[in-house]
């Protein structure tokens, strides 16, 4: 617990002003019960967040996570989202309700473990940003009930920022040859790194079809679900030209990679 303090309230001085057994234990017990004994999750949190430090804020906590559990979010999803997006539960009544009523809207169910995830993201984006990535899958030629479908299946996916989303609907489109369809159906493939796999799996992919090593077609989709080991496995599968293709494959992967999301939140209303 000891590198957890120091660093913690070297960048929030202004808790040590706070009192100790009227705000601070109060506030850190109360985190607890959703947190559990993680300190490391603990700091987290409060440095993230650290309104939590507040008797008048306890009040305000308890009522968001009521209503929260109410809707289907506990145990692990509930500390979860605490932990990714603190701010969520210091929000006022209305505004939580209003964020749930939206997600609802968009044909989430409070009996389904997607439904957090979809919160997660309207709380990171203003309704602004949230239209314009909408906007954009339109100018693609995919249509609201497309953009509903995708977003049910990968909610984050609309966190992902505009420039990603463009360059990967892109290369999918125009030179994987995928049908709109596809993407709509696996959402999940425009949240992957170009840089570090799908580029990369491409033209390793086309290597062995043009040397029609293949027996059966396999679809590059299936093969960008396989995990890094799972995708080296298959690369083995070709004894004579494996050198070939690990070669190809590791120069096309860059030296430094950058994270694609847009993990950083905007503040909850």
């Amino acid at each position: 617990m000891e590198p957890h303090i120091g660093k913690f309230f070297s960048m929030n001085s202004t808790l040590l002003t706070c009192s100790l057994d009227k705000k601070l234990i109060p506030s850190i017990q109360f985190i607890r019960k959703v947190l559990g004994n993680n300190n490391e999750d603990l700091f987290k949190v409060f440095s993230r967040c650290n309104g939590f430090i507040a008797r008048d804020c306890i009040l305000k906590l308890s009522r968001n996570i009521e209503y929260l559990e109410s809707c289907g979010i506990v145990g692990s999803q509930l500390s979860s989202l605490l932990r990714r997006q603190p701010r969520i539960f210091r929000m006022r009544d209305s505004a939580l309700r209003e964020l749930v009523s939206r997600a609802l809207a968009m044909g989430f169910s409070t009996d389904s473990r997607m439904l957090v995830h979809a919160i997660h993201t309207m709380s990171c984006l203003s309704e602004e940003t949230f239209k314009k990535k909408w906007e954009l899958f339109n100018s693609f030629g995919f249509s609201d009930d497309d953009c509903v479908t995708m977003f049910r299946r990968a909610p984050g996916l609309f966190r992902v920022s505009e420039e990603k989303l463009k360059l990967g609907i892109k290369f999918f489109i125009d030179v994987a040859k995928f049908d709109k369809n596809v993407l709509v159906s696996k959402p999940f493939n425009l949240m992957l790194s170009l840089e570090d796999r799908v580029i990369p799996r491409y033209e390793v992919l086309q290597i062995i079809k043009s040397k029609k090593l293949l027996k059966k077609d396999k679809s590059f989709s299936n093969i960008l679900e396989l995990t890094e080991n799972e995708f080296l496995e298959f690369i083995s599968r070709f004894t004579d030209d494996m050198e070939e293709l690990l070669i190809a494959y590791k120069a096309h992967l860059l030296p430094t990679s950058s994270s694609d999301n847009e993990n950083t939140c905007q503040p909850s209303p």
